[in-house]
């Protein structure tokens, strides 16, 4: 809700509150007021941060050293440039030899707009097939394992960060969280849901024990599966 238009609610419930009788003052106006109060802080830049801060402030700082891939998630469009940003800036850096794009609808797209930028084809790889989080980390689990690839720069939205470095973690990779911040044009408001829909799917993944350490035999049972679907969904994204 817009500053002008949440001022002129309070306002109206000012007046309602005035001129009402105690009993609807008790019954009716105050609750709607503490919840107008509640929306306002929760959906304000100070409540965004404060919401968002709960989901970072556990997770490790970058170390600044190498690392074996930087491994990009997709999440839409409104989020894409930004990590194509990162994903070059940290390649130019020498944090890594390779890219790696996860993400169903974003990774071809991601890996074509780093290509325009100037990062070398031959460095890029991905997978289109994951639709969850939890196929992000075990798809690029399947492809990159293998390869002897255990330390990753992880970039994904700062609201995503938490439940994506807990999944690659399970999944045995030492990760370096490296966080995208939200799209500029998105109202506190619409940051907001997205915020509390990450705090939901945390809930919800603790809850069903996908935070889990597996153990390699364990990832490596599920290999031949995964293959066959990359194979029959043609979406595996190798050097070009």
């Amino acid at each position: 809700m817009p500053v002008i238009e949440f001022l002129i609610l309070l306002t109206v419930l000012g007046i309602a509150w005035l001129i009402s009788p105690r009993r609807w003052r008790r019954r009716v106006i105050q609750p709607v007021l503490i919840g107008a109060l509640i929306y306002g802080v929760a959906t304000s830049p100070l409540g965004v941060n404060l919401a968002l801060t709960g989901l970072t402030f556990s997770l490790p700082q970058d170390s600044g050293g190498a690392v074996d891939a930087i491994v990009v998630l997709g999440r839409g469009e409104d989020l894409r440039y930004r990590r194509v940003e990162l994903a070059k800036q940290l390649w130019q850096e020498g944090r890594a030899s390779q890219i790696f794009i996860s993400g169903m609808l974003d990774a071809q797209p991601i890996v074509e707009i780093l290509k325009e930028v100037g990062v070398p084809g031959q460095i890029l790889k991905g997978e289109s097939c994951s639709q969850t989080t939890e196929e992000n980390a075990l798809y690029t689990s399947a492809i990159l394992r293998p390869q002897g690839v255990q330390k990753i720069l992880l970039i994904t939205d700062s609201a995503h960060m938490l439940r994506s470095f807990l999944l690659f973690r399970g999944f045995e990779f030492i990760v370096l969280p490296y966080s995208s911040p939200m799209p500029p044009q998105w109202s506190s408001q619409q940051q907001m849901i997205f915020i509390v829909r990450e705090y939901l799917a945390l809930a919800k993944y603790a809850f069903t024990g996908q935070f889990k350490q597996r153990p390699d035999s364990g990832i490596k049972k599920t290999d031949p599966e995964i293959f066959e679907k990359f194979s029959a969904w043609n979406c595996r994204i190798e050097k070009a």
